[in-house]
């Protein structure tokens, strides 16, 4: 997903710094039915279908967080509540606690 949703980023500078964290991954989500019902769920609580579907296969990766910079994801962090959803500045701050 990440490969996905980074091929469509208009910004050069953005995809190249994106495409480096590739190597901190330590793991492959494929698609499943599982991931597509927990996409939906998302979806139906107001999410964008491809950001849904990336916070799932997190959930599905068993990831601890969700980190973005995307505000209308940010929103929806009261919602759910299989992953953390945090900003990267927040995130330090609580991984540096």
């Amino acid at each position: 997903m990440l490969d996905f949703e980074n091929a469509a980023n208009p910004f050069e500078e953005r995809r190249t710094t994106i495409s480096g964290w590739r190597q901190y991954t330590t793991m492959d989500v494929e698609e499943t039915a599982i991931i597509l019902q927990s996409a939906n769920r998302l979806v139906g609580m107001g999410l964008k279908a491809k950001d849904a579907l990336h916070i799932a296969c997190a959930i599905a990766g068993e990831c601890l967080y969700f980190v973005t910079t995307d505000d209308d994801i940010l929103k929806r962090r009261q919602d759910v509540h299989d992953i953390t959803l945090i900003d990267p500045t927040a995130f330090v701050r609580e991984r540096n606690l």
